[in-house]
This record gives C-alpha cells, structure tokens and sequence, in this order.
C-alpha cells in the first residue's frame, strides 16, 4: 500500500470538492494502492472557541458582501460539476474547527476516519450545522459507530488538543498554506482540488511502478 496523506479542514470547500474528485477516481479504480490518512489543517486557527457570525466572517475575509458572492461562485461551479449540495446560506456560523479535527483523528483509531470526514462536510455544507458544536460532533460520531458520550467527554476536556494544533503549525512549516494537500508516498505534494482524471493517472502510474518492482 501507498500512503496517501490529506491535509483538509472540514469548512474548506475545496477540500469538499477535492474529496469528490478523489472518491470519483477511487471508485473506478477499486484496485488503487492507496492507504489514506486525513491530517488536520485550519484555514483559521485563531478562531474562538464558539466560533462567529458566518456573515461576519466571510466580509471580513473577502471586503464585503460583494467580494464573498465572487469569491464562491467558482467554488458553486465546481461544487455542481462534482455532483454536490452547497447550502451556504444554511450555514450560520463560522466554527473553530480544533474540535472537528479532534473527532478526525480519534475516528482513525476507530477505523471511520474517512466516514466521519464525509459526514462532516456534509454536516456543514448539506445541513448548515455548527461542527463546533460538541453535540454536533457527538451525534456524527455516533453515525460513524463511535460511543458519543465517550466523545462528549472528551471533547470536554483538552484530549489531543495540543497535537492538533502542533500538527497544524508542523503543516505550515512543511510550507502548506492551502488546502486541500495531498501528499503520495511522504513525498510528493499535489496541491488543490484535482480532477478524478488526474488521479487516475497518479494510480496507473503507481500500480505500473508497484509492478515493475515486484
């Protein structure tokens, strides 16, 4: 196996979008070598706890309400052409998402991890929930198979808090500054939301190398 190492944030859309593409391009190619690990990246690793006004949010970020509508139409484009839902308007707040981060990786531990990532860009994006929000988490945890007062009490306390948010500065000196990454074999860095062709490509070319080694 190759392994295959996403640096995400579950409130990036891109990174929403680039998990389309890749489980597009998994899916038709169901012998792929790839062993995937969802690794933790804010796009706001400053944000209170509780999070702010979504509103708020995306005008300061983008200068206004203008220049949010502009910045997301590309991401709409490419959201409909990947065949997903984007209810922004569902969306009220704009969360922290150490907690979120927190759940990605006790859910590897748990064998879900990639089922919990998808539920929580579904969550947020789909469904407009707050995956800031401890019960939030809780009841996607409990989706996935994983004890959601076990989570609850953890998310109470500051369990692997630290490692998340030293994995993400270790990300930022890798020189990450965007998401979605993905990194093949420790080596080999493909930035952005990539079409289903390009990995198809990346996994024909792997299997070729895989078979001429062995």
């Amino acid at each position: 196996m190759i392994q295959l190492d996403i640096f995400s944030d579950p409130i990036c859309p891109w990174c929403y979008i680039g998990k389309a593409h890749l489980d597009r391009a998994l899916t038709e190619h169901p012998d792929h070598p790839f062993q995937i690990r969802w690794l933790p990246f804010m796009l706001n690793p400053d944000m209170p706890r509780e999070g702010i006004d979504r509103r708020q949010y995306l005008e300061q970020k983008f200068g206004g309400k203008d220049g949010a509508v502009q910045a997301y139409l590309p991401v709409e484009e490419h959201a409909r052409a990947a065949g997903l839902t984007l209810n922004l308007d569902a969306i009220k707040t704009t969360p922290s998402t150490v907690d979120a981060h927190r759940l990605i990786h006790w859910a590897e531990a748990e064998g879900v991890q990639i089922a919990v990532v998808s539920k929580l860009f579904e969550a947020y994006f789909v469904d407009g929930r707050d995956i800031g929000d401890a019960e939030v988490l809780a009841d996607i945890a409990d989706g996935c198979g994983i004890d959601a007062a076990l989570v609850l009490r953890l998310l109470a306390t500051e369990e692997d808090r630290r490692e998340i948010v030293e994995r993400d500065a270790a990300a930022r000196g890798m020189g990450i500054n965007s998401v979605p990454t993905f990194i093949v074999a420790g080596k080999h860095a493909v930035p952005g939301a990539q079409p289903p062709e390009l990995w198809g490509k990346v996994i024909e070319e792997l299997r070729s190398g895989v078979a001429s080694a062995s």
